[in-house]
């Protein structure tokens, strides 16, 4: 009796409107050709939506350093500072064989060249303020670990050994030039003179690293730089009336030792009460939204809680087909908060602990993919994703455990990217999800 119940409970609820259900005719290979079984389209299918907020995400050995901050309507204030380590390659300021020739070359300034990798993001039509700082701690991971963190931090001194106020030009020029200070310069250029560091341990130790920070202000755009920068120390040697100049390049060579801080205000933002990373913000409680955001680790979480309840349809049926269509919400996006082309999905326990990626039937890694065939209203706008397969095993699992997908960015630690997702109670961008059922 209590099944019966149930099963016309069902009936009741999906096939009392026609735009939520409908019954086709399908037939199913060549052992059924004379079978016909009826299919059910399906859009009532309860979906939840909530944001995460993860643990500090590993930002060491990413080779970018990422600079800058801006003012994100949505997310709040972004900001990302830079630590890297420099390394020697030669120890000799003077060309000959003699060390009594290096008494004849003379300083002359000191730069830090920061050659850009072409990423940048929000405003660089902006100018923004970078300041040197010289790092006076080692460049060591906490205690039994080999990584740094988007919220690690090493000590350095507030003076800045260089300044400079730029309009960044990521994709029209190859690089910025920073004048550092004069008498830093000189000081590293006699300990070079005077053969007071003669080995890799020895430049370390005196110059264990720096950090380039970004005036939080004003608002502008975090742009990034490759490790083929360098900090360059000019010198020169009088020959008669001429004068023969040189250079010395001190580079990044260990990735390892480079890492991006990167932080976020979100204070007066729909998000700024995100709880731990084992809990969720339910999208009631931030617009009627999901949120994501690479650098900050904010991920947004999808779950399907009645999906065991379809099994109830029919006493044999399946899940063979589900399309989930998640629509960015409007206004949430522009020409300098662009969308990203694609979204990586995660399957997580109830902790929001990943236990794998999302695969397909060939073990391949699904990924929701940008529909951006822009017309007058931004109607079709949409990532879609295949979830045929994950929600078939969802539905037939025998425990009371349920599985939730993630979506992140597919680059998490080196960008701050992000995308507003609307739910399925958000009328403008709403969130859908189309389950084809068969009965047989």
């Amino acid at each position: 009796m209590y099944k019966f119940l149930i099963l016309m409970f069902f009936g009741l609820l999906i096939f009392s409107c026609d735009s939520d259900v409908d019954a086709g005719e399908f037939v199913v290979g060549a052992d059924y050709l004379a079978l016909k079984n009826k299919v059910l389209s399906i859009d009532t299918v309860t979906v939840d939506v909530s944001t995460i907020k993860l643990d500090s995400l590993v930002t060491s050995n990413e080779s970018r350093i990422l600079v800058g901050n801006y003012d994100d309507p949505l997310f709040g204030k972004v900001k990302s500072d830079s630590y890297f380590q420099v390394s020697a390659s030669s120890f000799n300021i003077y060309r000959g064989n003699s060390d009594t020739e290096a008494t004849g070359y003379v300083f002359d300034s000191i730069a830090m060249i920061l050659r850009y990798d072409n990423y940048y993001y929000a405003d660089t039509t902006k100018v923004q303020t970078l300041n040197i700082h010289r790092v006076i701690k080692k460049f060591k991971p906490n205690v039994n670990d080999i990584s740094f963190y988007s919220n690690s931090a090493l000590e350095y001194n507030s003076a800045s050994l260089g300044t400079i106020t730029y309009r960044p030009k990521p994709i029209g020029r190859d690089s910025i030039n920073i004048k550092l200070d004069n008498e830093f310069g000189l000081e590293l250029f006699n300990k070079f003179k005077n053969n007071e560091i003669t080995t890799s341990s020895d430049f370390t130790e005196y110059l264990k690293g720096f950090v380039v920070t970004s005036s939080s202000n004003t608002s502008g755009s975090v742009v990034g730089f490759n490790l083929s920068s360098v900090l360059r120390l000019y010198y020169s040697k009088g020959k008669g009336g001429t004068e023969d100049f040189h250079k010395m390049d001190f580079t990044v060579l260990d990735a390892t030792k480079q890492f991006n801080s990167i932080s976020s205000d979100r204070s007066g933002t729909l998000i700024n009460d995100l709880p731990l990373s084992k809990m969720n913000l339910s999208s009631q409680y931030t617009g009627n939204a999901g949120f994501i955001q690479s650098g900050t680790g904010i991920v947004c979480r999808v779950d399907f809680p009645n999906i065991k309840q379809l099994k109830y349809l029919a006493a044999k049926g399946a899940i063979v087909d589900a399309k989930l269509i998640m629509k960015p919400v409007k206004n949430s996006y522009s020409k300098m908060f662009p969308l990203p082309e694609k979204l990586s999905v995660y399957v997580v326990d109830k902790l929001n602990r990943i236990k794998t990626s999302l695969t397909n039937s060939s073990g391949e890694s699904m990924v929701a993919t940008l529909n951006n065939e822009n017309d007058e209203f931004d109607e079709s706008v949409s990532y879609q994703l295949s979830l045929g397969s994950f929600l078939q095993k969802e539905m037939l699992k025998e425990s009371d455990s349920k599985s939730g997908l993630i979506f992140t960015l597919p680059i998490l630690s080196k960008v701050v990217d992000r995308v507003v997702l609307g739910d399925q109670t958000n009328k403008e961008s709403e969130m859908k999800l189309q389950i084809y059922y068969i009965t047989y």
